[in-house]
């Protein structure tokens, strides 16, 4: 395992995240399928095994699907399950990550990005999480109707309070940002250090705004479906099948019809280095890195311990410039 630094904190190079866990074969009245907690555990205990030391949550993850957020047995449900088996190990060990924003109750402020709704939520997290601490508190998208100051000004308290170590930023548009991270100079605040964005080879939407807030700001980009939510993988080449991400996320077939060209060519691409195609996916974001001027934690999902050994070999990966050159062709930048 390779490790880089956020802030001054060292995180593996590639983090384990909790959106997409194993799920069972019992289901809740709605249909929704429980976690297999047991098979996660796995997940888990490999992950340590191969060195990854960063796990990235959210106060509203059930494990099997997302949007779950009001539904409190659901809601929050990653947050125990990691922090069930986390609890077995020594807690300065691992640096684990989660978010806030989304609504998790029908009542006024039972969502958004206020000091009241922020302050109840952290005391949930750390609740679910076993913990007295989180490494990493993230603004999961935007609240328009909180204020920039306020939102910033309760996530530095809860530094300077010891529940937090270090803040980020997701989802959010690059003039937010760029507002939020004004807000915190002036005021001699703590700032964000991640950024945590949807990027891959098919969506490369980061790279027209963001990444250059990213560097200017050394903020380090946390990756999430950095497999295109399985499309680089190939396995939707043949149709979506039942129980997968694509047969649960609303415009997943569009998306996949979409890139089928481009997919298609980065699939001969990665049988010509003798790789599987997940480990091309990912050795193109690790090279990413050097072009960008910024660090890039992949966050990984995994539903099968074989598909983490897979991932991980992919920090091998040695790509020759003429096919980063034909991988960046794939796909033009918006």
């Amino acid at each position: 395992m390779e490790y880089k630094h956020i802030g001054g904190m060292e995180v593996s190079q590639f983090a384990l995240g909790t959106w997409h866990l194993p799920p069972s074969d019992k289901k809740y009245p709605d249909g929704v399928l429980y976690v297999d907690v047991e098979k996660s555990s796995k997940i888990f205990k490999k992950a340590m095994d191969l060195g990854i030391n960063f796990f990235d949550t959210a106060n509203t993850y059930h494990g099997t699907i997302s949007e779950t957020h009001l539904h409190p047995e659901k809601s929050g449900n990653a947050e125990r399950i990691l922090g069930y088996f986390l609890k077995g190990y020594e807690r300065e060990s691992f640096v684990v990550a989660t978010k806030v924003r989304a609504e998790v109750a029908r009542f006024h402020n039972g969502g958004g990005l206020s000091r009241k709704h922020i302050s109840w939520q952290i005391r949930e997290s750390l609740s679910r999480l076993q913990t007295s601490y989180v490494d990493l508190y993230q603004i999961h998208w935007q609240d328009p109707y909180t204020s920039p100051t306020e939102t910033m000004d309760i996530l530095n308290d809860l530094v300077h309070r010891g529940f937090v170590h270090y803040i980020g930023t997701s989802n959010h548009p690059a003039a937010v940002t760029s507002e939020m991270l004004k807000v915190a100079g002036e005021r001699g605040w703590e700032s964000f250090v991640t950024m945590q964005e949807s990027y891959n080879l098919i969506n490369r939407n980061f790279e027209v705004e963001k990444a250059d807030i990213a560097k200017k700001n050394s903020m380090t980009l946390l990756a999430y479906v950095p497999l295109a939510e399985g499309i680089l993988s190939g396995k939707y080449s043949g149709g979506i099948r039942e129980g997968t991400r694509g047969s649960y996320i609303e415009g997943f077939k569009e998306s996949v019809d979409k890139s089928r060209d481009a997919v298609e060519k980065f699939l001969e691409l990665a049988k010509e280095m003798d790789l599987k195609p997940t480990q091309l996916a990912l050795g193109w974001i690790l090279k990413m890195q050097d072009k960008l001027g910024i660090n890039i934690i992949p966050v990984l999902g995994a539903t099968d311990v074989s598909h983490l050994e897979d991932n991980v070999m992919a920090l091998d990966v040695k790509i020759p410039d003429h096919v980063f050159k034909e991988l960046n062709a794939l796909v033009k930048v918006q």
